[in-house]
């Protein structure tokens, strides 16, 4: 942290958000003339947008040089979007990381400093309450019940992408290199002094969510195998107890016929019960394998998880 006036940058990625940029960049305006002696930034990286999010940037970005534009060469994903403002900001003292629909209200970021400036480097928003309602606030639910208890590593639960990063926390964040990202592992993993903030998750100021139903499952699905051997380990113990009763009861058939007692013939509905069962074992296990192997083909490529386009001229 520097002796004076610390640079804190906000970034948000961005996707469609027309609707919602106006009052965002309204209410990030009176956080900056809030009472309080810090350098503020907005790095705002527009993550392949189709409608006019990128000029809204750009233009407030004019009036106003703390608004940073960091265009995308295409639709990367949230969490490459996230990468890329993380490293634009870099050099920043704190970097606060929020969605841009407003759910994260930026009138808490001063509750995140204050934690930050007491020592913390990482410093999680968690939810006390959000607005979500339907299908989409169930598997929220579901997901937060569960997940903590099912990977190997301990990550806080009602937790998303708001929050805090000082600058060792950013510069170790910084340095991991996969390409299936989930950031609040990610952020659990590198340690750090950690202190937490709760908030009430808020509505979506307009607009319609961009987070579809498929692409959070999918953002699940990378959590749960980028933290959990857990998949891999229930293979295993599936095989070795379904090894065990073949064993078992063929050991049982063989000792009747030693004794001489008959046996009754295995019926066509228990052959194709036992051949059904197996195969679908078999084919959970592939699709698991391949879960994980996809991955590693992933990182074996070594692509970049973003390209950013050259400033206009």
């Amino acid at each position: 942290m520097t002796a004076s006036r610390p640079t804190v940058a906000i970034v948000i990625p961005v996707f469609n958000e027309e609707s919602v940029l106006p009052e965002l960049f309204s209410r990030l305006e009176a956080l900056f003339g809030a009472p309080g002696d810090y350098a503020w930034r907005a790095v705002f990286v527009n993550d392949g947008s189709r409608d006019r999010s990128a000029d809204l940037i750009r233009d407030q970005g004019a009036r106003d040089a703390r608004f940073e534009l960091v265009e995308l060469s295409r639709n990367f994903g949230f969490q490459s979007a996230l990468a890329a403002g993380l490293s634009h900001a870099k050099d920043a003292d704190a970097v606060v990381t929020m969605d841009a629909d407003l759910q994260d209200p930026p009138e808490v970021i001063p509750e995140l400093l204050s934690a930050w400036r007491s020592g913390a480097e990482v410093v999680r928003a968690v939810r006390r309450s959000r607005q979500e309602r339907g299908l989409r606030r169930v598997g929220f639910d579901v997901f937060h019940s569960f997940f903590g208890k099912l990977t190997d590593f301990p990550i806080e639960s009602n937790t998303g992408t708001f929050g805090l990063l000082g600058r060792p926390a950013l510069e170790a964040f910084t340095q991991l290199p996969e390409r299936h990202r989930f950031f609040p592992g990610l952020r659990a993993w590198i340690g750090f002094a950690t202190a937490d903030v709760a908030y009430d998750r808020q509505e979506r100021a307009a607009g319609m969510p961009k987070q579809t139903l498929r692409r959070l499952v999918r953002y699940a699905v990378d959590g749960f195998f980028s933290f959990s051997y857990l998949p891999l380990r229930i293979l295993t113990y599936t095989g070795i107890v379904v090894s065990g009763l073949g064993f078992v009861l063929g050991f049982y058939f063989i000792i009747k016929r030693l004794l001489g007692v008959e046996t009754a013939t295995t019926g066509f509905t228990t052959l194709v019960s036992l051949v059904t069962f197996l195969g679908g074992v078999q084919l959970i296990g592939i699709g698991v394998l391949g879960e994980y192997l996809g991955r590693v083909y992933d990182e074996v490529k070594q692509r970049p998880i973003y390209l950013v386009k050259p400033p206009r001229r």
